[in-house]
């Protein structure tokens, strides 16, 4: 039994007020011991967790790694191109066969919706997602909600606009599930065509103006183009994008009061998102990185800490 009241983090749709706080607290915590000159504990020696990626990733991936090291756990790395699902064995049978070796944790990253749900159905391990598909990324909202509660002290009451590729972005589903769920306000913006219809029904607001949305609004949240997963022609090019949702230093100087900017990454630089605010005093994207470590060394200790003896769980 984890010491949430979940055994696996799939999304936060299950995930109560009082469950995102204990993370977040606990995530402060572990950003301490980021910080100490020797920034290892060993809370989960003997923990062994699988890094099963089967899509691109570059910062989830290394935040995990670290946050896994950095607990003292065992750490394996899979690798799709030389495993054997290359050669036509199934997704079960992999997580089956690397299961029985032993290991507790099952962290996932995959290009199909509702994967990590089908391997908690099947195995015996937690499963933490770290991105499915156009569905979910919830370890990347925690750590957005982590930096803006940093920033502001709470999150009730707070307006949050989520801008750019809100149908193809897993960020964009878990931020306005956590962001409602911790009572804050949530605006997303974009063009019609990258936005889904009734997505009223989460309790958001739509608007397709970004100047609109700067007026209203205490941080931006600057979401990538999801290119990969797009249809064609759902807006005219590149260019026209960044002329109407683009966030310059010029919107911004028309925003009521300073506006937080934060961006998932990777950055398109140029076209999402200007340099000069990319690297600007209302930047919080390096904090939101520095901030992952702690919020997945969090997730890892909650689900994973109860295996462990009591004297080995001390943070």
């Amino acid at each position: 039994m984890s010491l949430l009241t979940h055994k696996h983090l799939l999304g936060l749709a299950d995930y109560s007020e009082a469950d995102i706080t204990t993370i977040l607290d606990t995530a402060e915590r572990m950003k301490e011991i980021l910080e100490r000159p020797v920034p290892k504990v060993p809370t989960l020696r003997g923990v062994t967790v699988v890094n099963l990626f089967m899509e691109s990733s570059t910062r989830t991936r290394v935040s995990f790694e670290l946050a896994e090291k950095r607990l003292s756990a065992d750490t394996l790395n899979f690798a799709v191109s030389s495993s054997s699902l290359s050669k036509g064995e199934t997704l079960l049978d992999t997580a089956l066969n690397i299961e029985a070796m032993k290991i507790d944790v099952v962290v996932m990253r995959h290009k199909s919706p509702g994967s990590p749900h089908f391997l908690a159905r099947h195995l015996d391990s937690i499963i933490i997602n770290a991105g499915d598909g156009c569905h979910e990324h919830p370890t990347q909202a925690l750590l957005d909600m982590m930096t803006l509660r940093q920033k502001f002290g709470a999150l009730k009451g707070l307006r949050v606009c989520l801008v750019g590729d809100i149908s193809h972005s897993r960020v964009a589903l878990s931020n306005i599930i956590g962001l409602k769920t911790m009572g804050a306000q949530v605006t997303v913006c974009g063009p019609a065509t990258l936005i889904p219809r009734g997505i009223e029904r989460l309790g958001v607001q739509v608007t397709h103006s970004l100047d609109e949305a700067i007026q209203r609004c205490d941080a931006l949240n600057v979401l990538r183009l999801q290119l990969e997963r797009q249809e064609a022609g759902l807006f005219p090019s590149l260019r026209e994008y960044h002329q109407y949702f683009g966030l310059t230093r010029r919107r911004l100087e028309k925003a009521p009061a300073p506006l937080t900017i934060l961006h998932p990454g990777p950055m398109n630089r140029g076209v999402e998102i200007t340099s000069d605010v990319a690297d600007s005093e209302h930047s919080v994207i390096l904090q939101q990185v520095t901030n992952g470590v702690a919020v997945r060394m969090a997730v890892l200790y909650l689900l994973a800490g109860a295996k462990m003896p009591s004297t080995e769980m001390k943070v």
